[in-house]
């Protein structure tokens, strides 16, 4: 088993290894990794829907996904999927997954099914470089600084992302969930200081008036959309990704109009952020 560095600034690539059979050395290594890099890619691997929750169980109890349409006979496992007629895909966009949730999901497994001849990469961003980037100034600015998120405005009744995703996205009556993080997160596992704000579900600074709050977000976001901080990852069938959702942002691209791209996700389950 080789693993190496995707980026300067996030993930790694983890190579000659099968996750069906991994050891308890293999998988403590693995985990290691997956810490210090913040997103893990394998290459060829084989996998059965049972195989996928097997090694997400090694990971944690399944965050059972309420809004993503499952696969059928898998609960545990959300599909990720455009048809070639559809304009719209799933996760086009940066974010990071259930910052919406109290106890946000520790990680997401991507297992790639079907890939478009091309097109479709995702793009990944490090938030533990983002902060060690911003000057001496903005990180006393946000220190304190507490955030509050949300997912009416994606997967509610009246969202009109939801009603153009269609059947892909299901049980909009259950949206309406916020929660309050620190913009300054202290990474649970590791200690490490991150950005924890994201355009895809913070709505907004707490006890911040909205014109001042919208702009503090911006210039976080322009800083941490920065081509130095990210890894763009190109699919391949048989790739398994996954991702540590307090250390990192993703973003689907969606430019392979015309083809199908299916993959299956799971996510792992993760604990309040303090």
């Amino acid at each position: 088993m080789q693993i190496s560095k995707a980026s300067d600034a996030v993930g790694a690539i983890v190579e000659n290894v099968d996750v069906t059979r991994l050891d308890d050395r293999q998988f403590a290594a693995i985990r290691q990794a997956f810490f210090d890099h913040g997103a893990l890619f394998f290459r060829d691997q084989k996998l059965t829907p049972e195989a996928h929750i097997a090694f997400a169980e090694r990971w944690g109890a399944i965050d059972f996904n309420r809004f993503f349409k499952q696969r059928e006979g898998y609960p545990e496992i959300a599909e990720v999927l455009k048809e070639p007629d559809q304009q719209l895909n799933i996760g086009g966009g940066w974010h990071t997954d259930h910052s919406y949730d109290a106890a946000p999901a520790m990680g997401s497994i991507l297992y790639a099914l079907e890939i478009p001849p091309s097109g479709g990469d995702t793009l990944f961003a490090s938030m533990a470089a983002t902060y060690e980037a911003l000057d001496d100034a903005m990180k006393e600015r946000i220190k304190d600084l507490k955030a509050r998120h949300g997912n009416a405005h994606v997967f509610g009744e009246e969202s009109a992302y939801r009603k153009a995703v269609g059947e892909r996205y299901t049980n909009a009556d259950q949206a309406g969930q916020t929660a309050i993080h620190p913009v300054v997160l202290h990474h649970p596992d590791t200690g490490a200081k991150g950005l924890y704000v994201n355009p895809g579900f913070t709505l907004e600074i707490v006890d911040m008036e909205a014109e001042e709050s919208q702009a503090l977000l911006q210039e976080l976001y322009a800083h941490i959309m920065q081509d130095r901080f990210h890894h763009r990852h190109v699919w391949r069938e048989g790739d398994l990704a996954m991702w540590d959702n307090r250390a990192t942002w993703h973003h689907a691209l969606n430019d392979y109009h015309g083809h199908r791209r299916y993959l299956n996700r799971i996510t792992i389950e993760g604990v309040e952020l303090g």
